[in-house]
């Protein structure tokens, strides 16, 4: 199989592609990297870094044509110049026209709408008076349609004043859900159409910055919501027609109703435990989604926690692990540092996966991780 193609291009060279490389170490795969960052995670690992800018056309072109496939691990990139690559022969995965429609945020939410996929109550917006007019929908989230990653572009809006300091641009206006849990699911399809998901996983994020904190696998959620679940990200990525991976994040509303929130076409931070946590991890999956194999097995090895490591508030410079050796001792721990050499307040600098047969051992491992592991410089 990996004879007939092995060189794979990625757009984006961060922590998702350096452990999508590692994947790849094991299917003999040549990968190729195109960053503008010359220091980027997957610098030090690619076969082939390329320094370069993702958003520009021609430099999007030049590096693709070099490559039997391409892929991403960031959604913000060319895709008018992805479009020309499949009309010169090169596979693309996913299709530029789904990482164009999942670039922008209101797209996404009336694919949602005109789909019948339950979604929270939105209106799109173009700019703070017109937001305003839907003063009904408060609490209220106020989304940028483009350029909002990692928790920006995401402003909480609770009372009429608060439109007065709305973020500028295009975007939407979705109602607060009043949810129980929020959980993601990651669902994979490959080129023949077959399709195989992750069991359901459960999200604490970051109250100020909306940042993945936490991450239990598998969801404390009934067998029923589960399936309900399961279902909701087949349908997603079946209406999509898309291939390769799909993160589908969902809200678990106080009534019991699932619905989807955002989704992300390339792997995700609510996947990086699958590498100790399952058979198969998500990067894997991809490399077999886009390569058009069959998709491996999603069951749990174990039940686990995945901690992100995210730079301490304060500090930006070279990078301290400060409380590693505590961490180290922990039965079941399994440390990812990205090799991001400088840190930044909430910067993503690494991970910590636990694994481990006892759910409330697990829970209080992963504060203990939370609370000893600080990343300083």
């Amino acid at each position: 199989m990996t004879d007939q193609l092995t060189n794979i291009g990625i757009l984006g060279g961060g922590q998702l592609g350096r452990m999508l490389i590692q994947s790849a170490i094991d299917f003999n795969l040549e990968i190729s990297v195109l960053d503008p960052d010359s220091n980027a995670p997957c610098s030090a690992i690619s076969h082939n870094f390329v320094k370069g800018d993702f958003n520009d056309y021609q430099t999007v072109l030049d590096f693709g044509r070099k490559c039997q496939v391409v892929t991403i691990e960031i959604e913000h990139v060319h895709t008018n110049a992805l479009k020309q690559l499949v009309k010169e022969g090169i596979q693309v995965w996913p299709q530029p026209e789904i990482i164009e429609l999942i670039q922008d945020k209101r797209l996404q939410k009336q694919f949602y709408s005109d789909h019948n996929i339950p979604t929270a109550q939105f209106e799109i917006v173009e700019d703070a008076e017109h937001a305003r007019i839907h003063r009904e929908l408060l609490p209220a989230f106020f989304k940028l349609g483009k350029a909002g990653y990692d928790g920006r572009g995401v402003q909480r809006i609770t009372a009429e004043e608060d439109f007065n300091d709305l973020l500028k641009g295009p975007g939407l206006l979705e109602k607060q859900i009043n949810f129980e849990k929020e959980m993601s699911v990651i669902v994979a399809r490959n080129q023949s159409g077959d399709i195989t998901a992750f069991p359901t996983v459960e999200l604490v994020f970051n109250p100020e910055q909306y940042l993945v904190e936490f991450l239990f696998s598998p969801a404390r959620i009934t067998k029923e919501q589960e399936i309900s679940a399961q279902q909701l990200a087949h349908r997603v990525i079946e209406e999509l027609n898309m291939v390769g991976l799909l993160a589908v994040e969902m809200f678990l509303d106080k009534s019991g109703e699932i619905l989807v929130n955002e989704i992300a076409p390339r792997p995700h931070n609510s996947g990086h435990q699958t590498i100790e946590g399952n058979i198969t991890s998500q990067y894997e999956q991809l490399l077999r989604s886009i390569l058009n194999w069959p998709l491996g097995s999603t069951d749990i090895n174990c039940p686990t926690a995945m901690i992100n490591l995210l730079g301490a508030p304060g500090f930006q410079g070279p990078a301290v692990y400060q409380g590693l050796e505590k961490i180290l001792s922990l039965k079941g721990a399994h440390v990812h540092l990205y090799g991001k050499k400088i840190t930044k307040p909430f910067r993503k600098m690494g991970h910590v996966t636990l694994t481990d047969t006892n759910q409330g051992s697990l829970e209080e491992n992963a504060r203990f991780v939370k609370d000893n592991l600080t990343i300083i410089s």
